[in-house]
């Protein structure tokens, strides 16, 4: 007896159920798909992951826009490339230098919810006024174009500085070396 013979013999007392029997039915109307379908499906899914890569890397992950912002008195070209909670100012300097400014921040809103602040929050922050201490000891407060020294107006370590652009008028409260407060109803007492 051959083993092929001895395997016949073996098997033949095992029975199928009826229900395994129906499953193998049903799996006639199962259709398998071509392999060059297959392959044409899996080269169209990594044609889209590249195309969405590219577009991903074109504009760097997040929010990039070209804008004008107020730097030192100067009204300059910028790009303003905004990632989830931080934003980077790119520019050029007046004699032609790249720089950078980065930052960030979140808003909070009911219930201690953080968000991301969107993109005019981050520009209306760009446009608001700016103390520069600069290393030749002078202080000089920068609002869109306006230049002021305010280095020998400091009493006690506090100077006061009124602002006025098309009848708005700013207060800002600068504290030596510690920064400044702004309102538009009056001085804010340090």
């Amino acid at each position: 007896m051959t083993d092929k013979e001895r395997y016949k013999r073996a098997f033949s007392l095992l029975r199928a159920s009826e229900h395994d029997l129906m499953e193998v039915a049903s799996m006639d109307h199962v259709k398998v798909l071509p392999v060059r379908r297959l392959v044409s499906l899996c080269a169209a899914a990594v044609l889209i992951v590249a195309m969405a890569s590219v577009a991903y890397a074109a504009d760097i992950g997040g929010i990039q826009r070209k804008v004008q912002v107020w730097i030192h008195g100067d009204q300059t070209n910028a790009v303003l490339d905004i990632r989830g909670k931080s934003y980077t100012l790119s520019y050029e300097d007046e004699n032609g230098e790249p720089r950078s400014v980065a930052g960030g921040g979140v808003a909070i809103g009911l219930f201690g919810k953080e968000r991301p602040l969107t993109e005019e929050e981050i520009l209306e922050h760009l446009d608001s006024p700016e103390v520069a201490y600069l290393e030749d000891g002078s202080v000089w407060v920068y609002y869109h174009d306006q230049k002021l020294e305010i280095t020998d107006k400091f009493v006690d370590g506090v100077c006061y500085v009124q602002l006025q652009e098309d009848g708005r008028v700013l207060y800002l409260t600068v504290t030596e070396q510690e920064g400044y407060t702004m309102s538009t109803h009056g001085y804010v007492k340090p």
